[in-house]
């Protein structure tokens, strides 16, 4: 098993940034890939951004290329989302994922563990 651990939440305002973190504990060795979604209320959970866990190649949904990015620090087991320029549409919770599947996925189905998520609200 795995265990993910999402921190890093808040409140800002339009146009400033948040960095959310996520910790993996538990059998890393099995992780191929950790993902970023958010859900809106209301909404489906929708990709955001993926990482290869050794590799470090990224892949990023259309609506946050060149503001959203996804780093790891595998010392730390920690992935990091940045999100800077945020917009009152980004306001959602947001969830980290892990994959064992060797694919950098958008898909949420081909995600195995979820961390339990962490709220972010950007005021307009």
């Amino acid at each position: 098993q795995v265990r993910l651990v999402e921190s890093g939440g808040g409140l800002v305002q339009a146009g400033g940034s948040l960095r959310l973190s996520c910790t993996a504990s538990g059998l890393i060795s099995r992780i191929y890939a950790m993902g970023w979604f958010r859900q809106a209320p209301g909404k489906e959970r929708e990709f955001v951004a993926v990482l290869d866990w050794s590799g470090g190649r990224t892949y990023y949904a259309d609506p946050v290329k060149g503001r959203f990015t996804v780093s790891r620090d595998n010392a730390k087991n920690t992935v990091a989302l940045q999100m800077n320029s945020l917009k009152a549409e980004d306001t959602a919770v947001y969830y980290c994922a892990a994959a064992r599947r060797m694919t950098l996925s958008s898909l949420k189905d081909e995600y195995d563990f979820w961390g339990q998520g962490t709220q972010v609200t950007v005021s307009s």
